[in-house]
C-alpha cells in the first residue's frame, strides 16, 4: 500500500512521460462502481468475461480506459461507464493507481485457531488463481518464448510501470478472446498480422496451458 493517499505519480504512457496528481481515496471510491463487474479488489467475473485489474500497470489501465472513451476499443459494456461525464480525464489516474497496487495472493494461507471465520472469508476474497487448462504445455513455453516473452517477461508478469500488461494471472477466457480480436482486427496489437493470424487454435491453447502454470 501507499503511505500517502494524495501524491504525484510519474508515469510512462504511449506518448511519453507525465505526471499526475493521484488520490488513492478518490481511486477506491470510483473502483466501487468498476467492482459490480470486476469484483471488489479487481479479481474480475464471470470466469473471465470480465478480466482481472488488480495489479495492472497503471499506464496500461491509464491506456485502454482512454481506448474505451475514443471508441478505438469497442466494448459494449464499458460505453455507459468509459465517457467524460462519468470518467473525467482527472480521475482516471486515481483509479488506475488504486486498482495497480492491489495485491492478489496465489494461495490460502496456513491459519491457526485464533483467525477468527470471518477474517478468513475476507482473506479468500483476495486469493486468485488461474486453473490449469488442457494443453501441450512444452508447446506453449517454447510459443510463448519465442513470441510473447519479449514484452510480456519471462514469468509473464508485463513490464511495471509500462502499458506491456501482465499475462500470469488472468483469465484463460478473456486471453483467448483477446488473441482472436487481435487475429480479426476487432483490436490493435502491434504486429497483430504476424503474431496471431496464422496461429492455430491447438497453439493458442498451448500458450494458455503454459501460462496456467505460472501462477501456481
Amino acid at each position: 500500500m501507499f503511505n500517502k493517499l494524495l501524491y504525484v505519480c510519474f508515469l510512462f504512457l504511449p506518448f511519453g512521460f507525465t505526471y499526475a496528481e493521484i488520490d488513492l481515496d478518490l481511486g477506491e471510491e470510483i473502483n466501487e462502481l468498476c467492482a459490480g463487474c470486476h469484483g471488489e479488489y479487481g479479481e474480475g467475473g464471470k470466469k473471465g468475461e470480465y478480466p482481472r485489474l488488480a495489479g495492472l500497470p497503471a499506464a496500461y489501465i491509464i491506456q485502454q480506459l482512454n481506448l474505451f472513451k475514443q471508441e478505438k476499443r469497442k466494448n459494449m459494456p464499458m460505453r455507459p461507464y468509459a465517457n467524460e461525464r462519468e470518467m473525467p480525464e482527472q480521475d482516471i489516474p486515481s483509479v488506475a493507481a488504486f486498482l495497480s497496487q492491489i495485491k492478489l495472493s496465489t494461495k490460502m494461507p496456513v491459519f491457526d485457531d485464533t483467525v477468527s471465520a470471518y477474517d478468513k472469508l475476507l482473506i479468500a476474497k483476495k486469493v486468485f488463481n488461474i486453473a490449469r487448462v488442457e494443453g501441450d504445455i512444452e508447446l506453449g513455453e517454447e510459443l510463448y518464448i519465442d513470441d510473447c516473452q519479449l514484452c510480456h517477461g519471462k514469468q509473464g508478469m508485463g513490464k511495471d510501470d509500462s502499458d506491456t500488461p501482465p499475462l500470469t494471472g488472468q483469465y484463460t477466457q478473456y486471453m483467448i478472446k483477446q488473441i482472436n480480436d487481435f487475429a480479426s482486427g476487432e483490436r490493435w496489437h502491434e504486429y497483430a498480422e504476424a503474431l496471431f493470424s496464422e496461429m492455430e487454435a491447438d497453439e493458442i491453447q498451448a500458450i494458455m496451458a503454459y501460462l496456467s502454470t505460472m501462477d501456481d
